[in-house]
């Protein structure tokens, strides 16, 4: 027998999707006004400096996320797939960490994105039926909602809280009013893929300190970092021979010259990267080919370049077990958890409170 459903009840449910794909489409329109905003502020600031700089946090518009995609699968390219490695081949050891003394924990993640490598934890978890809720953050709607909506799809009973914020804001909503008993989740809080490099070192301490006085005793935090190793595999993974780092950092003119009006000629302009082995820092630039000045209309900007003039546009720290275990010690953490890839390139280490 066929069931009739109730067409007032299907017009509500219209109306209701219709109110949603408004409240999207309006979230990502000011989505983009808001960073069209910042990179103004940025190039404003950035290039008056000297040396000149603009923050690495602006290549990803689509195409930059669309170069960094590729990026990620050349052969010299080696930290997401040694943390992929990581991830998979110690699942279950994070496991017996996150869940100790049986306790249920709310896996934290600063920055989620696409959540890509986080899934191959969700669905191990899931698998072992842990008592965990995921608890994603960022500061982009539209990456949340498109990291809920497919997390939902892939695993309808796992618990999924989307935290549209900035890290410190959400933390402070997740431990207040709770404690470190039994009776309350432990906060195991993720920052993978070495983005903490992108730190200086008084950012970094800055960072993890101010994550400390957000948890309770028993948290943890797991993070991914890039170790010090022959500085020619960490001058290559910056320069591939495609010459997808070079466009990925170019690009971040192009879009300069989309959103701003701005004339970067993108073809005066080349791509640098050195690493310097004693103090551990790759430092990316943008080198102007030529004396030239670029005009910022939007701005009501006029940038005078030299020959062989730089940009600094990224820093990507790499770390010693010691410079990491240092961390967690001025920080307030101790270090309870230490995993490598096969070739020692790449680690995520446990901190807890």
């Amino acid at each position: 027998m066929a069931v009739q459903r109730n067409p007032a009840g299907a017009s509500v449910n219209s109306r209701r999707s219709s109110a949603i794909s408004t409240q999207s489409a309006d979230s990502a329109v000011q989505e983009q006004t808001d960073a069209r905003e910042a990179l103004a502020e940025e190039v404003r600031t950035g290039l008056v400096k000297t040396p000149k700089r603009l923050s690495s946090r602006f290549f990803y518009d689509a195409e930059g996320s669309r170069l960094f995609q590729e990026i990620m699968h050349t052969p010299e390219y080696y930290l997401t797939r040694s943390e992929y490695e990581i991830l998979d081949t110690s699942k279950d050891d994070l496991l017996q960490l996150f869940a100790a003394d049986n306790r249920p924990f709310d896996l934290v993640e600063l920055g989620a994105g696409d959540g890509l490598k986080t899934k191959i934890l969700l669905s191990y978890f899931q698998e072992k039926e842990a008592n965990f809720t995921y608890v994603p953050i960022d500061i982009s709607q539209s990456a949340l909602d498109g990291l809920t909506a497919d997390i939902r799809r892939q695993w309808p009973d796992l618990r999924v809280e989307p935290q549209h914020d900035d890290y410190f804001n959400a933390l402070d909503q997740l431990s207040a009013g709770s404690d470190a008993s039994k009776n309350h989740p432990r906060l195991v809080v993720l920052f993978l893929g070495s983005n903490i490099g992108n730190f200086s070192r008084q950012e970094t301490n800055d960072f993890y300190s101010q994550i400390y006085s957000r948890l309770r005793p028993g948290d943890q935090v797991l993070t991914g970092f890039d170790l010090q190793k022959h500085p020619a595999i960490i001058h290559a993974a910056y320069n591939d021979r495609q010459g997808l780092t070079k466009a990925f950092n170019l690009n971040l003119l192009r879009r300069i010259n989309h959103d701003l009006d701005a004339n970067f000629d993108l073809s005066a302009f080349d791509h640098y990267e050195m690493y310097n082995p004693e103090n551990g820092e790759a430092r990316s630039y943008l080198v102007s080919q030529k004396d030239q000045t670029v005009v910022i209309p939007a701005l009501d900007m006029e940038v005078p370049f030299r020959y062989g003039e730089v940009i600094h546009t990224e820093i990507s720290r790499k770390f010693t077990r010691t410079d990491i275990e240092q961390l967690a010690k001025a920080t307030g953490f101790a270090v309870t958890g230490w995993f490598t890839d096969c070739k020692g390139y790449f680690v995520d280490v446990v901190f807890e409170k």
